[in-house]
């Protein structure tokens, strides 16, 4: 299901919302079959929304209790150790990219969309916002995030908010001590097998994290 959306009320622009399962999304992901979300979902659910902004916790005990806990690790991860966490709150704004070593999944308790674009349009340091694309997942469905996909956190399709389990190789997000920059990508390291490119206008590039994305801070 494809659909239309303002990018950026000021300019008026529009932005196509293509479906994870449009052929579109083949080159930043993939739909997971075989899995029971419901367990998972009914105990994201009972997880209270922030009343504004954004939360997120690398893993949440309530989650990892969940029966497809260990079935994401042994399947989808063929054996590493992850983390069962989320994201959740109020959100229609791109704000910055992130990516990491490895697959994301995530799971939306409701529908939610995510703001994508893909590793190889880092040029110079910079990605243009123009370069982003927009897919909307539907609620349930286990939506594999490939390492070379930049991605932020959801937004939310209606006033109710977004609920995204996030599934990740153990530590990741997690704090890290800073390290002495070998390259340029080496600048974007922001938590522990996180690589992040802020837009100008956000919190986490005034709280120092590099500025990366130029353009439209995209909106949903």
């Amino acid at each position: 299901m494809k659909g239309r959306a303002t990018c950026g009320k000021e300019t008026r622009k529009i932005m196509m919302i293509y479906s994870v399962y449009d052929p579109e999304f083949a080159g930043y992901g993939k739909v997971l079959e075989g899995y029971d979300t419901s367990e998972l979902t009914r105990a994201m659910d009972e997880i209270a929304l922030p009343e504004e902004g954004v939360a997120y916790e690398p893993w949440i005990d309530s989650l990892e209790k969940c029966a497809i806990m260990k079935e994401l690790e042994t399947n989808a991860y063929g054996g590493m150790p992850i983390e069962l966490g989320m994201c959740w709150g109020h959100n229609r704004k791109l704000n910055c990219c992130e990516y990491h070593r490895n697959s994301e999944l995530n799971i939306g308790s409701s529908d939610y969309i995510l703001l994508v674009v893909k590793q190889e349009r880092i040029i110079d340091g910079m990605i243009d916002t123009k370069d982003v694309v927009a897919f909307r997942a539907p609620a349930g469905a286990v939506v594999e995030v490939y390492a070379t996909t930049l991605h932020y956190a959801p937004c939310q399709t209606d006033d109710n908010g977004f609920r995204v389990a996030i599934v990740l190789p153990r530590m990741t997000n997690t704090e890290i001590d800073k390290i002495e920059p070998k390259n340029a990508e080496d600048k974007m390291l922001w938590a522990r097998n996180k690589w992040l490119l802020a837009h100008p206008d956000t919190a986490e590039a005034k709280q120092g994290a590099y500025v990366g994305l130029k353009g439209e801070n995209i909106s949903v």
